[in-house]
């Protein structure tokens, strides 16, 4: 398979992925009740990672294959973007997660989870419009 188009699926499945969390689900973390979301939210936790982390890590990896193979300012640039949302994932939702799975009520962090991975949507926005626009050029 091509490397660009095999980015492309990688790059849609983000993008599908995160505009349903930050629709449906984080929105919906906020109708728990302290007792329910701890339950919860570690199902929830357990069971998106086996779907978000291979995406992430392919993604990560075929960037930066990509960019070593033929490096440009646009596969950079998309590698540049990608590792800014592995820092807000790991230094700003992850942390929040673990609030939300260990303590209650979390009702603001719940509602910070929602604003904080606007920023995660917009770059995975970013990312698939970029690499859609730069397909087989």
């Amino acid at each position: 398979m091509d490397l660009e188009l095999l980015k492309i699926i990688v790059n849609t499945g983000l993008c599908v992925l995160i505009w349903t969390v930050q629709l449906v689900v984080y929105p919906g973390l906020c109708y728990y009740n302290a007792t329910d979301i701890k339950r919860w939210h570690r199902v929830y936790t357990n069971r998106i990672t086996l779907i978000v982390l291979p995406l992430m890590l392919s993604q990560l990896a075929l960037y930066v294959i990509s960019s070593y193979l033929s490096p440009s300012y646009v596969s950079i640039g998309l590698l540049v973007l990608i590792l800014l949302n592995w820092c807000v994932t790991f230094l700003l939702a992850v942390p929040l997660h673990n609030v939300i799975g260990s303590v209650a009520p979390c009702k603001q962090e719940r509602q910070q989870l929602v604003k904080i991975n606007w920023i995660r949507t917009v770059i995975w926005t970013l990312i698939l419009i970029i690499s859609l626009a730069y397909y087989g050029k």
